[in-house]
């Protein structure tokens, strides 16, 4: 019998990833389903853009491989992330005035866009190592900022005093079902546009910071291609989730060091839940890497990414032999960054790693 992908909650490859210990009970009523992915594209259809997959056949020889670009940089806001702020605030209870979130900067700029939408207010707790472009994007969607420390603890502190001191419902970055549900929309679109083209992807590869993306690609692939490998990628200086889907110890505070800024965060609880049921594998990458992927991705693209956007790309670089021959479809995740910062943004990626 064919099981419908409205009912498949988590995918059976599960069972065979790579060194991952499963070792953490969750109770699953707690995580989002395959088929709140579905749902959450009919909550965002007409808000959001389907964004293109394209390819780079300059890229292709360099690498050995046939990569397909999600071009979620040219999403409304310059970022995937609109889509899970839509979602959750199509959701809202009836009586929301307020909604409030802690943010590096793509989710803040996305709920108050989408606050914006619904007229609704909106405020943003924002690190002060927040790039100025990312604060800017945010205050231009006519958010309140409030600027914190730059630690998880802290914005979640500074977070909590805005709540208690506006009454705003919280709409969290990344380990919130709603917004893992709606990120998944993205790998809804990818195979469909892959089948549009002829071919089914063999791996699916997104950057991982809190999750959430890496989450619902996750849940949307285990219901409509379980064949698929789910591949996430992040900084070396930045390895939470591969220490953590490795090791089976949910790892929840790091000191991150990369240029990458929208992945210094750590891996959400539901967001690691879903991830060590439905992704294969987290390879990490070389800040060096990540400029030589968005040099790449600038210059034979033409597509202005944030270094984050970078990081899979970065990751089929590095880790050449595992994805040569194959099709692989990589998310480009951000556009949003300061330009006036990119000398010294290359500059800081050669010092991370020349430091011992």
């Amino acid at each position: 019998m064919t099981r419908s992908p409205l009912r498949c909650q988590l995918s059976p490859i599960a069972d065979y990833h790579d060194g991952f210990v499963d070792t953490m009970p969750t109770d699953r009523n707690d995580l989002p389903t395959s088929a709140e992915v579905f749902t959450a594209a009919q909550n965002i259809a007409g808000r959001i853009h389907r964004t293109p997959l394209i390819s780079s056949g300059q890229i292709n020889g360099i690498t050995g491989a046939n990569l397909w670009f999600k071009c979620e940089h040219l999403q409304k806001v310059g970022a995937f992330k609109a889509r899970g702020a839509s979602n959750a605030l199509a959701q809202l209870p009836p009586e929301t005035r307020r909604v409030a979130t802690h943010s590096s900067g793509n989710h803040g700029a996305a709920l108050a866009w989408a606050a914006a939408e619904r007229g609704l207010a909106c405020i943003v707790v924002m690190p002060e190592t927040v790039p100025a472009a990312k604060r800017a994007a945010v205050a231009g969607y006519g958010a309140e900022i409030v600027t914190c420390g730059a630690t998880q603890d802290e914005r979640e502190a500074a977070l909590k005093k805005v709540v208690a001191e506006t009454g705003a419902h919280v709409v969290p970055p990344f380990d919130d079902r709603r917004i893992i549900a709606g990120q998944g929309t993205v790998a809804l679109e990818i195979m469909q546009q892959c089948r549009e083209q002829g071919f089914t992807p063999d791996i699916v590869m997104a950057p991982v910071g809190g999750g959430g993306l890496l989450a619902g690609v996750g849940l949307a692939i285990a219901a409509l291609a379980p064949d698929v490998l789910v591949i996430g990628a992040e900084p070396a200086g930045a390895d939470d989730a591969q220490r953590s889907l490795r090791g089976g110890v949910h790892i929840t505070s790091q000191e991150p060091r990369t240029i990458a800024d929208g992945l210094r965060t750590t891996l959400g609880r539901r967001n690691y839940a879903i991830a060590r049921r439905t992704v294969r594998d987290v390879v990490t990458v070389s800040e060096r890497g990540i400029v030589e992927a968005m040099r790449l991705l600038w210059t034979r693209t033409k597509q202005l990414v944030e270094p984050s956007a970078a990081v899979p790309l970065a990751a089929v670089l590095e880790h050449g032999a595992r994805f040569r021959n194959k099709n692989v479809a990589l998310v480009l995740t951000g556009g949003n960054m300061d330009l006036d910062r990119v000398a010294e943004l290359f500059s800081e990626s050669s010092e991370e790693d020349e430091s011992p």
